[in-house]
């Protein structure tokens, strides 16, 4: 099983000074991924999550191919209605071939209705827009002169139209963030959507959130409590077969960005205790 860590490359501590540091930590460690999210127009409904600076995707995942060597870089996820399908095809293409064949491209359908207006992008097609970029985004990629290699795409989302985009169009379904009794509802009606659909599941790459506390509240989420807790989280999701885990040490206050250490000390511990 891989695991990956969710950076943040948003928020006022955040330079590409902090980036770099953040993947050689990172790759230091020892994890095998290194994802980053996506908005393109810091709205209001956006900022008061994700405030300014926010680095782009491709751009950020670009620089830090460039000063790491091994570990591979995602999207968790890529806000799929936001772009042309084939300038996705394109950038994924080139950055997976720069990167020697590191990249992992996560795709969602966006939450952020002043974000959706601003980029002129229809919100109520989402889905479907999502649906048409997976599709033309594959079939691009079999074409030459892409040079795209084997792009593995991951689908965020835990609604029943989620699991069947992943089910029919994903190489593996990435939710966000559920409590253990949550993951393992979705993961059973995972299941009994790719019975539906006559199709295989796909792969399991949940991303979950890393919290280490003393006292973990009783509804607390996959990833957040003691280290015992999370390490446990960490071999159930195992042992539930999944292929990748992404830890996300953000948890929700954007002045964390300029102590980025308290959440390397984190990744430190769960490297530690869990191999």
């Amino acid at each position: 099983m891989l695991i990956g860590v969710n950076v943040p490359n948003f928020g006022p501590g955040t330079s590409p000074v902090v980036l770099r540091d953040w993947a050689r930590t990172v790759e230091g460690l020892g994890f095998d991924l290194l994802m980053v999210s996506d908005h393109v127009a810091i709205t209001p409904d956006v900022a008061e999550q994700y405030p300014a600076p926010f680095y782009d995707p491709f751009t950020t995942l670009s620089w830090l191919a460039g000063v790491t060597d091994r570990i591979r870089l995602g999207t968790t996820v890529l806000i799929a209605p936001y772009r042309h399908p084939l300038l996705v095809a394109r950038m994924a293409a080139n950055l997976n071939e720069l990167s020697g064949g590191r990249l992992v491209l996560g795709v969602g359908i966006g939450w952020a209705r002043q974000e959706f207006t601003a980029l002129g992008v229809s919100f109520q097609n989402r889905g479907k827009l999502t649906d048409e970029l997976i599709t033309t985004v594959r079939e691009a990629w079999r074409d030459e002169g892409y040079r795209a290699g084997r792009i593995p795409i991951w689908v965020g989302g835990h609604s029943e139209n989620a699991m069947r985009r992943a089910v029919r169009l994903g190489d593996a379904w990435h939710p966000l963030r559920q409590t253990p009794t949550e993951w393992q509802n979705l993961l059973a009606r995972l299941e009994k959507v790719a019975a539906n659909e006559e199709r295989p599941r796909p792969e399991l790459a949940p991303r979950i959130l890393l919290r280490l506390t003393d006292d973990a509240p009783p509804d607390r989420k996959l990833g957040e409590g003691t280290i015992e807790q999370v390490v446990g989280d960490l071999e159930q999701l195992r042992t539930d077969g999944a292929q990748a885990v992404v830890l996300d040490p953000f948890s929700g206050d954007p002045e964390e960005t300029r102590h980025p250490e308290a959440a390397w000390h984190a990744l430190a511990a769960v490297r530690k205790e869990f191999r």
